[in-house]
């Protein structure tokens, strides 16, 4: 049997990782600025995070949903004490897809609707409900084509009041920052109003912070720079630092019904006490704090550079904390390849031209210093390849 050949490979084998660090087979070094899609949060093989998972498999790693475990609450406390959603409830899954079918599912439960509002660009998963408030059709099935969504532009208040006013909408959906789309932000003034017609359409907001939550922005979840509060917020990826968790979180005003949600895997012995594992370190390493200064230092460096080389190469920078894309001029496309092949630093993209930031919050100010000389290196090379 062959693997089901759906995936862009690099011919690149990790084998090791420590920090910020991974060593492919041949023992070569990489920086990494990715984290493998926003999932590394804490850092590689954390020392307090492998015990902790180490310990608790000598334990148990799992049983079923149908008898108690401690660290599901443990994990619930924890998570709404650090994030200041400590008065929701927690429903735990296995992914960021996941999480989201269930907040789509809870909402349309709450109000007896099931039309969605989605904003151009979004990305929320590939299962069914997940895949349908995607706004990508080539990833979606005629399966998956029946939901009732409408997407509308990101920061349009006005095409949003337009359609929640027809009374007929459950939820509408928004990530903190588009991730995949290539790092676009709500802007502050839009997630406000956002709040407000929401409530006056009795329609649930759910926050999407899979990839921009978890301290990635500089604060524990991106919309919070806004300062509002969804109705629901999705979690996973830095979550539980390589170890598969999602996780739904719940406004008090809905009601838990028995049979309402489940999971087989979802909440598991081990998951949880990886949660735990870097919810500790994060807090023990002001890890959101790290984020918001790391950020601020690798963005202005970004800045500088950008100045130095000029928008004809790079036409933009966007972006909060730990989560940054850099738009490429078409020309210098093949950077994000020389990153890679040439500098040794992991990177990611979204469409062809927009370089994605996602390190690990663990990341030095000397990793950051050497990421922005590879990169000047990288974009003085194409630049010789363009004159040549």
């Amino acid at each position: 049997m062959n693997l089901f050949d759906v995936y862009k490979l690099w011919p690149i084998e990790p084998v090791k990782a420590l920090g910020c660090s991974v060593w492919d087979r041949e023992g070569k070094e990489y920086l990494d600025f990715y984290g493998g899609h926003a999932v590394i949060s804490i850092g590689h093989a954390h020392p307090h995070y492998n015990e902790k998972l180490v310990n608790q498999l000598n334990n148990i790693s799992f049983y079923s949903n149908s008898v108690v475990n401690p660290l599901q609450s443990k994990l619930a406390k924890e998570l709404g004490e650090m994030s200041g959603y400590d008065k929701y409830s927690l429903f735990l899954s296995n992914s960021g897809a996941e999480a989201n079918e269930n907040a789509l599912k809870l909402a349309s439960f709450h109000t007896g609707k099931s039309k969605v509002l989605a904003f151009k660009g979004a990305f929320h998963g590939r299962t069914s409900g997940a895949v349908a408030v995607t706004d990508n059709s080539l990833i979606v099935s005629p399966f998956n084509s029946y939901h009732k969504i409408k997407f509308v532009p990101l920061n349009d208040i006005e095409a949003v009041r337009s359609e929640l006013s027809s009374g007929k909408y459950a939820a509408v959906m928004i990530e903190g920052i588009q991730g995949v789309a290539g790092i676009y932000e709500p802007e502050a003034s839009f997630l406000r109003e956002l709040r407000k017609v929401t409530r006056k359409w009795g329609v649930t907001l759910i926050a999407d912070e899979v990839q921009s939550g978890y301290g990635r922005t500089g604060r524990f979840f991106a919309h919070q720079h806004s300062g509002i509060k969804a109705d629901i917020v999705t979690v996973a990826k830095g979550m539980g630092n390589g170890f598969p968790i999602g996780a739904t979180l719940i406004s008090p005003s809905f009601t838990a019904i028995s049979g309402m949600l489940g999971t087989t895997f979802g909440g598991s012995h081990l998951s949880c006490a990886a949660a735990i594992a870097v919810l500790e370190v994060m807090k023990d390493e002001d890890l959101v704090c790290a984020a918001a200064q790391k950020g601020k230092y690798l963005f202005n460096a970004l800045e500088v550079l950008g100045q130095k080389v000029g928008t004809t190469v790079i036409k933009d920078i966007r972006g909060r904390g730990l989560m940054i894309g850099i738009e490429m001029d078409e020309k210098y496309i093949p950077v994000r390849n020389s990153l890679l092949f040439e500098e040794r630093i992991f990177t990611g993209g979204a469409k062809s031209n927009i370089i994605r930031l996602l390190p690990p919050l663990t990341i030095s100010y000397s990793q950051i210093d050497a990421f922005i000389g590879a990169f000047e290196n990288t974009i003085e090379r194409q630049k010789q390849r363009i004159e040549l």
